[in-house]
């Protein structure tokens, strides 16, 4: 644990129908600058369906993040394929007032942790190009950079790192 969080608590608590609401926090033009911007209520409530359908597939986990009972944000981990192999995808979302408290690092390297354990898979993290605070969270919990991909989005690609953390590196 990192020596911001040492005297405060972190759960990871499972995501569950009530936790659109965490979605909706998350949503907000601060929290989605390197994302392509605020999604429709739509957009989010098709995620919220596909983050509590992880449950019932075994093709994921997302996590409600908390800090001694308080709402922080959000983290999990999903099948996805990168170059042509199944992996894990992680994402993560800490609301501004935990940022720079080592919340993120923590609820990240413990789904990374998770991931693996779960699958065996490589674990795939990507970050805007632009976002220095990603780019750090990634380098902190382990990633690799492996190249840069690009993603389409509604106002143009979005050119992104590509980072990787193979199941041995965390065994």
């Amino acid at each position: 644990m990192t020596e911001a969080l040492a005297e405060e608590r972190m759960a990871l608590v499972p995501w569950t129908d009530a936790d659109l609401e965490v979605l909706e926090r998350a949503n907000s033009a601060e929290m989605t600058t390197f994302l392509g911007g605020p999604e429709s209520p739509d957009e989010l409530a098709t995620r919220h369906a596909e983050y509590l359908s992880f449950a019932e597939t075994g093709e994921g986990a997302v996590f409600r993040v908390e800090v001694d009972g308080q709402v922080a944000g959000y983290a999990g981990w999903w099948t996805e394929e990168h170059e042509g192999e199944p992996v894990c995808e992680i994402g993560c979302a800490v609301e501004p007032a935990w940022q720079g408290r080592g919340v993120a690092t923590e609820a990240l390297g413990r789904v990374i942790d998770l991931a693996v354990a779960t699958t065996g898979r490589p674990v795939v993290g990507y970050s805007h190009v632009g976002n220095e605070a990603s780019i750090a969270l990634c380098r902190r919990v382990g990633f690799e950079l492996r190249g840069r991909g690009v993603f389409p989005s509604d106002d143009g690609d979005v050119e992104v790192d590509i980072w990787v953390i193979e199941p041995e590196w965390r065994a």
